[in-house]
């Protein structure tokens, strides 16, 4: 049967105008059922894509100069080789020592529990870790979901058939196994095995496996959207270099429209919505619920690729720069016409470290209720301001462009500190931490900041910078024992210093530092600043 799915595309071809406006159809459903959304992405030679099914294009000829480049390497190998044999060949040793490792990374990952699922007609559950479960069944794996079930086919042959073992397991496919109140709200999915008399007969057939994951839950906060999913995506499936389908529960189109194009970057193919496609999809092997490393982490030593966080940052990259690259060739056609209409034009002002305030102005807790001021001073130290403001439905690319081109990044803790995730390395974040969030600002973003590579900067206000300090009278423990009013637990931390406080930063003390990532940005961006000595 031939697979069929209602798609947005989402698309450039190089004939095409550029002056064309950007826009998303939606095919009406025929039908019962959801649309499915899907992007492939080509905006031309600039997007670094290019190819045919999403792979790069290759180049068939060598040119004049990468032959000249290829004689001059093979020159420098015969010198070295005759001057320092014992050097040349000790390239071998560092790609033993590589070949250790990897072996080692290996060896670690096969002895985990599930290692031994290579062959066909098998099933197992690893239920030991405290964020989240995991199944993995291999051999003739069928979708059933009228059934909310995966059918593991036993062969006539196989030893299950033949003593009758028809177990079943139950999963639901969230990364936050420990939150009882949120699990019970994951739909429940079985894996069990039938007799081929009672299977259900194959629609769709595919050969790549399929990673089962749910998009419910926390989803809706950036920063469980990306702990909670696209992180434990990558970690699970990004070894698979796109050759994965991902099936997914509680599907929204609106994560889809969100996310598209970093699920695209992991997968090559459309996903499916387990609840709305009645199809019978078939796969040789299934992976249900995702691997998690930690908050907005992922540890190169528990990845079958030896991947971290670093390579998640480039698919991010990879993801949103086509997209970003399309927007800003048509805001610089946009202003070559404006150029031409004005008799005189400005003189370029020289160029100033830019800093990203990420505002939460039109929320009800965590502003900076003198943001103005901030921006203004920001402005009096030498950067280049800008001001952006997270939304639910705010295109992600245009965030990532803000913050991927800014040198320095200024917040008040929050979900949309996951934002920090789109800078380069090297570059300043600085988080301003309210009272009583000072493990949580640490824990969710400081330390996943500096793993990633930037220059992190914690701003803890004092207790007359908390606009609770006019709600509660000097000396009450709200001000002065942040500490033990959060042991009364979470419902009370939450109340008390993530619902109901405000900031009023202390300009002068702030001043200084935005003085000191000025002067560090200035320093690194001129090669002059010395990154093992600076502070985290």
């Amino acid at each position: 049967m031939v697979q069929q799915h209602r798609i947005y595309v989402l698309q450039f071809d190089k004939g095409e105008p550029d002056q064309q406006e950007l826009s998303c159809k939606v095919s009406p459903p025929k039908g019962a059922g959801r649309r499915i959304m899907y992007y492939y992405h080509d905006y031309g030679s600039s997007g670094g894509g290019g190819g045919k099914n999403g792979k790069p294009a290759k180049s068939r000829t060598l040119s004049l100069r990468g032959f000249f480049g290829l004689l001059l390497i093979c020159f420098c190998c015969f010198v070295t080789l005759l001057a320092a044999p014992g050097d040349f060949f000790s390239f071998g040793r560092i790609g033993d020592a590589a070949e250790a490792a990897a072996a080692a990374t290996q060896q670690q990952q096969q002895s985990a529990p599930c290692s031994g699922v290579v062959g066909n007609d098998t099933l197992c559950c690893d239920r030991t870790s405290e964020r989240a479960d995991m199944c993995f069944a291999r051999g003739d794996v069928r979708m059933h979901s009228a059934s909310k079930s995966f059918q593991i086919v036993s062969s006539s042959g196989s030893a299950a058939a033949r003593e009758g073992e028809l177990e079943e397991e139950r999963i639901r496919p969230y990364t936050r196994k420990w939150e009882a109140d949120v699990m019970n709200g994951i739909d429940e999915v079985r894996l069990r095995r039938v007799s081929p008399g009672d299977a259900a007969r194959c629609d769709v057939r595919h050969e790549m496996p399929a990673v089962l994951l749910s998009t419910g839950g926390y989803t809706g906060n950036v920063y469980h959207e990306f702990n909670d999913g696209l992180l434990p995506m990558f970690v699970t499936a990004g070894h698979l270099d796109r050759r994965v389908v991902f099936v997914i529960l509680e599907y929204h189109d609106w994560w889809m429209t969100k996310y598209g194009d970093v699920v695209s970057r992991l997968s090559a193919f459309p996903p499916i919505d387990f609840t709305a496609d009645r199809r019978v999809h078939c796969f040789p092997e299934v992976i249900a619920g995702l691997r998690i490393h930690g908050e907005l982490t992922v540890d190169p030593a528990r990845t079958p690729s030896g991947r971290g966080i670093g390579d998640f940052r480039r698919l991010l990259d990879d993801a949103y720069r086509p997209r970003l690259q399309y927007l800003e060739r048509m805001e610089r056609r946009a202003n070559r016409k404006q150029r031409r209409k004005v008799a005189l034009v400005p003189p370029r002002q020289e160029q100033r470290p830019r800093l990203t305030i990420v505002s939460r102005a039109t929320t009800t807790s965590r502003v900076i209720e003198n943001e103005a001021e901030l921006k203004a001073m920001a402005t009096d130290v030498g950067f280049e301001v800008r001001v952006v403001q997270p939304q639910r439905d705010s295109e992600m690319c245009k965030i990532y462009g803000e913050l991927n081109g800014s040198d320095a990044m200024v917040g008040v803790h929050g979900a949309a500190m996951t934002h920090f995730l789109f800078m380069r390395p090297g570059k300043v974040f600085i988080q301003v931490v309210p009272l009583g969030m000072d493990w949580a600002a640490n824990e969710y973003y400081g330390a996943p900041a500096r793993r990633l590579g930037l220059r992190y900067v914690e701003y803890k206000i004092r207790a007359e910078e908390s606009s609770l300090a006019r709600e509660y009278p000097a000396g009450d423990p709200v001000l002065t024992d942040p500490e033990a009013v959060s042991k009364r637990g979470w419902q009370v931390t939450k109340k008390v210093y993530l619902d109901r406080q405000n900031v009023r930063l202390d300009l002068a003390r702030f001043r200084a530092q935005l003085v000191e990532a000025h002067r560090y940005i200035v320093a690194s961006n001129a090669g002059r600043f010395d990154r093992s000595k600076s502070a985290g």
